[in-house]
């Protein structure tokens, strides 16, 4: 092979490595995540009578069945289509919280659960952003707490890249 054959191979690697980083960045799921927080009150009656969970010893956690105060920490991640603010995330971090905002000052959310918040809320989103996926967490304190997916489509076939 002579230089001008080895600098023409060596060209078209450089170009078949560029075309592939372009096609996985065209190709890249994009989602953009917000925080924030509300104070909520909630309980757990079970935790009182069950015995998996009212164990009398170092485990024990009956006193879930009181009502009991937490920060409850929210992080949200969706979907987005393109790199220019499809949402714009200060403006949707405002809309989810002006969902509790005509509550008092502290969420009065009973029995539920951190997964059970996460539902409530995914109905609120889906309504407003139909057919994308949503990731929310939800946690006590920042402590405890769940991530629950919600995934609108099918897994995608593989494309070779």
């Amino acid at each position: 092979m002579n230089s001008q054959e080895y600098i023409d191979v060596l060209e078209s690697h450089l170009q078949a490595s560029l075309d592939t980083r372009n096609r996985i960045v065209q190709q890249a799921k994009r989602q953009i995540w917000v925080t924030f927080r509300k104070e909520g009150i909630h309980k757990y009656p079970a935790a009182a009578t069950d015995p998996n969970l009212a164990t009398g010893d170092a485990y024990d956690v009956s006193f879930l069945a009181n009502a009991h105060r937490h920060i409850f920490h929210f992080r949200v991640s969706i979907d987005v289509w393109h790199n220019d603010r499809d949402i714009e995330f200060i403006q949707f971090k405002r809309w989810l919280e002006s969902l509790y905002s005509g509550q008092e000052n502290c969420l009065r959310l009973d029995y539920k659960s951190c997964e059970m918040i996460a539902d409530d809320l995914y109905n609120q989103i889906a309504q407003r952003y139909p057919d994308r996926d949503i990731c929310i967490e939800v946690s006590e304190d920042g402590e405890n707490g769940c991530c629950v997916y919600y995934n609108t489509h099918q897994p995608s076939m593989k494309v070779k890249i």
